[in-house]
């Protein structure tokens, strides 16, 4: 589908609107690196771009007016058509980027050209593409070794790779995490055996967290905002019986580890995300919509008073 090409032309129209979207362009390597939130000021508006080219354009996100009984704010709401492609090939944080002192979470679909990943195989996501474009959730810009190791995975020349970055605490960075409602939903089914071609589209909505004091405290907001106040609808196609068998191991309630804000539960892995139960990572509730019957099933509950909890914190 041409992910790359679709996020890079995203990425001009960013570099275009660089003033309005308080964003900064640097070259590092060749590479063209878009600050939206490291060291420029960023936004809501930068954020809600941000989140689009991690989709690569297949979905678009909108902030709207958010449930009063979960949260008193904004919520960030995701559509798209193409899921599979959207959510897993492009933006699913699937890809550690840990060079000397410097680490990112990368996102976006140079991880479909760079095709390293398990998910990535399994689903047959690869795919070919003159130019790359990769989202760095990190609290440094990538120096000139890290540009040229990614591209290099990437097996392009610098030149033909663009970076975008911004802190998980600010604005464009919490926006862009928080637009990650459906992709965990269907990283969630992918992990539990569905199959995810099934899905023909997919809509989320979570709320939008203040802006946290850190970083580490920007994790544990963004999180919460989908494991107790997300809420996303699927439309599937094939049997109702299989809809309802794994719809319960869906929600995030389904984890052991559900029940206190993210940032205690971090905190008790001793910050390390593989100590905690991977099937935590989805959103509080989720409803299956079976566009061959008619039929809906609708699993898990928000939990407004973790929510609270974390974001007043």
């Amino acid at each position: 589908m041409k992910l790359n090409q679709r996020a890079s032309q995203l990425c001009h129209a960013v570099t275009q609107r660089a003033s309005d979207l308080r964003a900064e362009v640097h070259c590092v390597a060749g590479a063209s690196l878009i600050d939206l939130g490291v060291k420029a000021r960023g936004g809501l508006e930068a954020g809600l771009a941000l989140a689009e080219i991690c989709l690569s354009g297949l979905g678009r996100v909108q902030l709207v007016p958010g449930d009063a009984g979960v949260w008193q704010g904004p919520a960030v709401a995701v559509s798209t058509d193409h899921p599979v492609a959207a959510c897993l090939a492009s933006q699913y944080a699937g890809w550690q980027v840990a060079i000397g002192k410097y680490f990112a979470m990368a996102s976006g679909p140079m991880r479909a050209v760079a095709a390293k990943e398990e998910l990535v195989k399994q689903l047959a996501l690869a795919e070919a593409a003159d130019v790359a474009v990769g989202v760095l959730e990190t609290s440094k810009l990538p120096p000139e070794e890290v540009v040229k190791h990614l591209a290099h995975a990437c097996g392009l020349p610098s030149v033909a790779l663009t970076l975008v970055a911004a802190r998980t605490a600010s604005q464009a960075g919490t926006a862009q995490v928080v637009a990650r409602s459906v992709e965990t939903a269907l990283h969630k089914l992918h992990e539990l055996k569905f199959d995810v071609s099934r899905i023909e589209s997919g809509w989320g909505l979570a709320p939008l967290p203040p802006p946290a004091a850190d970083d580490l405290a920007g994790i544990g907001r963004t999180n919460d905002a989908i494991l107790y106040g997300g809420r996303v609808t699927l439309w599937v196609r094939g049997d109702d019986e299989s809809l309802q068998e794994i719809g319960p191991k869906i929600p995030s309630c389904s984890s052991s580890d559900h029940g206190e804000p993210f940032a205690e539960i971090f905190r008790r892995a001793g910050h390390d995300f593989y100590k905690i139960d991977p099937l935590l990572f989805s959103p509080a509730a989720i409803t299956l919509c079976n566009v061959d019957s008619g039929r809906s099933f609708t699993f898990g509950r928000v939990m407004p008073e973790i929510i609270e909890r974390s974001f007043r914190g």
